[in-house]
């Protein structure tokens, strides 16, 4: 006799199972999404000393391009709709493949010969080779955040009324992880090799998450074994479902914050490797390094703070005194303080802001949103979220060319963080007001 659906989501191996092997596929992205970050200083270097002659601008564009596809053609948000309508396999297996994709252009971007003359493109002339490059981060973006609304479902279809907040804390902790390494890796390795290595590498990382979400696909389809309570289309989702999420004023709080957070954080660890060697005076073959302490302490801190959120609640007031140690972070980078052991005291408090808000932040969805719903939902967040992710880099590219000392990049920063902190304590009256529950912890007595 084949096994329930209740009977395989209250196993703890097969949870953790497909745990491990979806945030292994999320891991192997999120370390390509940041795999060029700290080559900033070898890319805009002349082509006869190895880089490719970028200028800070073009590295903001490129930086920028991640989110063009998402946000300008509505991808993200239409990637949700699949994500509902055609289910979690089929969206998940589409998204790696998207991501192999895009890193492979850009591999092509950095490695192939071109010509000299720039392209114009709105205000900027670009090189060929930020042009393809910007190509394949943007096609790269769209798998990207495929993934990361697909594994966010299977998340909660696997572990609602179990160790949620846990089960999403371990799934970021080893997101940063593949954040972290890259951030810790690409510079040396494409100082001792070549620029395209460690973009080579990243592509068969790459494959290496899409056999692992392979696995996971054929697991998941034990979930879907019809059982006694799945006799109607209640769970199914219809594009009228959109309004229910549209209606809910906590649904807009919580992307407001995602778009101010992620926005002081995601940007600012694209720029901080040649911080940490301009302002700082840091060797560039170890600054990846410092830049990496942020992700690292999520790793550890991340699901501490799930269990924390599983066991006793108070979501919201995590996320809020997280924002609040960003904000003061960034406020301190803009400083004229030049001690690298300020720098490194200063990640350590962004690690732990930047642990504390996610693990409480992504359990708070599925209680206001229905699970038919919820991949939509997750995507109109990261759809709109995006937008932060696509302009801020631009306007800090540009406030570092006018302001080399990074003093007016880090107000930009810390004014966002700012808004998320005031956005953060709006939910947390809204809560109060609509009984979402956001407070309550996840687990089920």
């Amino acid at each position: 006799m084949r096994p329930s659906k209740e009977k395989i989501n209250n196993s703890p191996f097969a949870r953790w199972t497909v745990l491990i092997i979806v945030a292994t596929a999320m891991m192997m992205g999120y370390f390509v999404n940041d795999v060029m970050s700290p080559l900033e200083t070898i890319l805009e270097l002349p082509k006869e000393q190895g880089g490719l002659g970028w200028t800070p601008s073009d590295y903001g564009f490129f930086s920028g391009a991640g989110s063009f596809i998402n946000v300008f053609l509505l991808m993200l948000f239409f990637s949700g709709l699949i994500l509902d309508k055609m289910g979690i396999r089929f969206t998940g297996t589409l998204a790696c493949s998207l991501m192999a994709l895009g890193t492979l252009i850009k591999y092509y971007a950095v490695s192939a010969e071109f010509g000299n003359d720039p392209i114009a493109f709105l205000d900027y002339q670009l090189p060929p080779s930020a042009v393809w490059a910007s190509l394949g981060f943007a096609i790269f973006g769209v798998g990207y955040e495929m993934t990361g609304i697909s594994v966010s479902k299977a998340m909660v279809r696997w572990f609602t009324g179990h160790e949620l907040a846990l089960a999403m804390g371990i799934q970021l902790a080893m997101a940063r992880l593949g954040t972290a390494a890259a951030l810790s890796i690409s510079a040396p390795i494409a100082r001792h090799y070549t620029l395209s290595m460690p973009l080579l590498i990243s592509l068969s990382f790459l494959i290496i998450g899409l056999l692992a979400f392979l696995v996971f696909c054929v697991m998941d389809r034990k979930l879907d074994v019809p059982t006694q309570t799945d006799t109607s289309n209640a769970d199914e989702f219809h594009f009228s479902d959109i309004w229910v999420t549209l209606k809910n004023p906590g649904f807009w709080l919580i992307t407001l914050f995602c778009v101010l957070f992620y926005s002081a954080v995601s940007p600012f660890l694209k720029f901080s490797t040649k911080l940490m060697v301009m302002k700082y005076g840091i060797d560039p073959d170890i600054a990846g390094f410092f830049s990496s302490i942020a992700p690292f302490g999520t790793i550890l801190m991340t699901p501490l703070f799930g269990v924390v959120y599983d066991k006793y609640g108070k979501g919201v007031t995590l996320v809020i005194t997280g924002a609040l140690m960003l904000t003061a972070v960034h406020f301190c980078f803009s400083l004229p303080m030049h001690s690298s052991t300020i720098a490194i005291a200063l990640m350590v408090i962004l690690s732990i802001g930047y642990s504390l808000a996610p693990a409480a932040l992504w359990p708070c969805v599925p209680k206001i949103i229905p699970l038919k719903c919820l991949g939509t939902a997750y995507s109109m967040i990261f759809f709109i979220q995006n937008f932060g992710r696509a302009v801020i880099p631009m306007c800090v590219g540009r406030a570092n060319e006018i302001d080399p000392t990074y003093t007016t990049s880090m107000l930009i920063f810390g004014f966002t963080a700012l808004g998320a902190v005031v956005t953060a304590i709006a939910m947390l009256v809204v809560d109060k007001k609509k009984h979402y529950g956001l407070q309550l912890p996840n687990i089920k007595k």
